[in-house]
């Protein structure tokens, strides 16, 4: 026997209709477990789909030319990435 939602789906692939997907938001947050300082790099890391190693040598070698625009970048992530639920 065929429950009531199954015969639905069926009805409406029948008709052309296919069904829906929910579609997950990813958020950018800081990481509360793969963190160093604040959870930036982790958080950026779990974001793009990359090891978090990479993004922390991104961060360092922006920060050779004088520590200045990668010290900054940092900071403003920090201020403005909400940490993980």
């Amino acid at each position: 026997m065929i429950s009531y939602n199954k015969a639905k789906e069926i009805e409406n692939y029948m008709k052309g209709k296919m069904p829906t997907q929910k579609k997950t938001i990813k958020r950018l947050t800081r990481s509360k477990t793969d963190r160093k300082i604040a959870g930036v790099a982790g958080g950026l890391a779990n974001y793009f789909g990359i090891d978090s190693v990479l993004v922390r040598l991104i961060f360092a070698l922006a920060c050779l030319p004088g520590g200045f625009p990668g010290l900054l970048a940092y900071i403003i992530a920090w201020i403005v990435m909400p940490l993980e639920d």
